[in-house]
């Protein structure tokens, strides 16, 4: 029996599926509280018990979370009983080794391109997959393994990649990595694990600094690429294009995606497919259908007034998304709703979230989701410092729906790592009536 602390996690909740369809024992447990992750659990009839230590028994194989510490009443009375105690990423490191593994990384768009790369395969060749926004599916039949592999303390050196993909490399986790150069470093360590070959953005600045020595080949729109997407066209209905490997016409795409980053996610995914030799017309086919990530630019129209879900927390990201909005809906207005995401990143981006912040019209900042760091710790620290830069900005709470129900026809977009679902489902309720 594995037990998992911290079930509800998005990559601890995939986990979990991969390892039920694989014929693996498992339960977890977490807060008494719900979370869009647990659906697909309880459908699979994995049970979810609410912390508590005597739910850790003699026989059993403990995964926790990386927010868990030995502190946690579960971890303790685990090390009591002298239980096998796996990270989420041994875990994932331990059973991926079975399979020619795809690690996608990338401080942005690695979810997104892992989700591309899961339907195209899934619908092809077959493959099993484990996304960060709590999907996951395996079988033993299949030899791929599609993996998001997550940059932070280096958790992705635990994989084997068989190919890498690297959508991009970034200064972010501040409260881990000292600078961009410690990133580069732990980007070129996970690069040179890798047995095949390496897929990498070439547009991006910092992925031409890694020190690499496995085979390296570059994407994007830029001429010195590799493999590159040419004639591009923006639309409101998505964004075509054609591909041409090292000076040669690969094909033509139409898809349903926004913004240029979406452009570079599915460039990656196409890049990938043409390495493992699937035809151009069955990736386009199959992409045109891709209907993209949970919790990635998720769209619900509610009376004409469109609203969006969105992950994105980093000021990169968070520009990025306000983009696309305008591509798809370039004649409404755009009013966008931020909950940051721990203080040590507000410290280190706070202008630079504003600066995203202040492509839409309006916007409204929550107060700083603490995640695994403490207020006392970082008094001088609040969601003061964006709003205080912002052209057109507001502070709001999760329980102030009331504020946003002016902007009828409009378009509202919330964005964070947290779960706003609580002020959107208020809204979505006062806009419905």
């Amino acid at each position: 029996m594995y037990h998992f602390v911290g079930i509800k996690g998005t990559g601890m909740s995939a986990l979990a599926q991969i390892m039920h369809n694989l014929g693996y024992t498992v339960q977890g447990s977490d807060l008494d509280k719900h979370f869009f992750t647990e659906d697909r659990l309880r459908e699979l009839g994995i049970k979810i018990l609410p912390f508590d230590e005597n739910n850790i028994k003699e026989d059993m194989k403990i995964i926790r979370g990386a927010s868990f510490d030995d502190n946690h009443p579960e971890i303790k009375k685990a090390l009591e009983l002298d239980l096998p105690i796996y990270t989420y990423a041994e875990m994932v490191g331990s059973l991926t080794k079975k399979f020619k593994t795809i690690c996608v990384a990338g401080c942005h768009g690695k979810t997104t391109t892992t989700s591309m790369l899961a339907h195209v395969f899934n619908n092809s060749k077959g493959a099993n997959y484990l996304i960060g926004d709590g999907t996951g599916f395996s079988n033993k039949e299949n030899e791929l393994f599609i993996l998001e592999s997550c940059e932070y303390r280096r958790h992705f050196l635990n994989y084997s990649p068989y190919y890498l993909v690297i959508t991009n490399v970034d200064l972010d986790h501040v409260d881990y990595f000292k600078d961009i150069n410690d990133v580069i470093d732990a980007y070129s360590e996970f690069a040179n694990k890798t047995e095949k070959m390496i897929i990498a953005c070439g547009d991006d600045h910092y992925t031409r600094y890694l020190d690499v020595k496995k085979p390296i080949f570059y994407y994007g729109l830029d001429g010195d690429n590799d493999i590159i997407a040419k004639n591009v066209e923006y639309k409101t209905d998505g964004t075509s294009f054609e591909v041409f490997v090292e000076d040669n016409y690969y094909g033509f795409f139409d898809l349903p995606i926004y913004g240029k980053h979406m452009l570079l996610d599915a460039l990656a995914c196409i890049s990938v497919c043409y390495y493992e030799r699937i035809e151009a017309k069955e990736t386009a086919k199959i992409l045109k259908t891709f209907t993209g990530a949970k919790r990635r630019f998720s769209i619900d129209i509610v009376n004409k007034t469109v609203i969006i879900d969105d992950y994105a927390h980093h000021p990169n990201e968070m520009k990025a998304t306000i983009k696309s909005v305008k591509q798809k809906y370039p004649d409404k207005k755009i009013i966008a709703v931020f909950q940051p995401h721990t203080f040590t990143r507000v410290e280190e981006f706070a202008s630079g979230m504003a600066e995203a912040l202040n492509l839409a019209d309006v916007a409204y900042v929550l107060d700083i989701h603490p995640a695994r760091e403490k207020q006392e710790d970082y008094p001088n620290i609040t969601s003061d410092l964006i709003i205080k830069e912002l052209n057109n900005g507001h502070r709001i709470n999760i329980d102030e729906a009331d504020k946003l129900v002016q902007y009828k026809d409009e378009v509202i977009i919330f964005m964070s790592p947290n779960d706003l679902s609580k002020l959107e489902n208020e809204l979505k309720e006062k806009l419905a009536n």
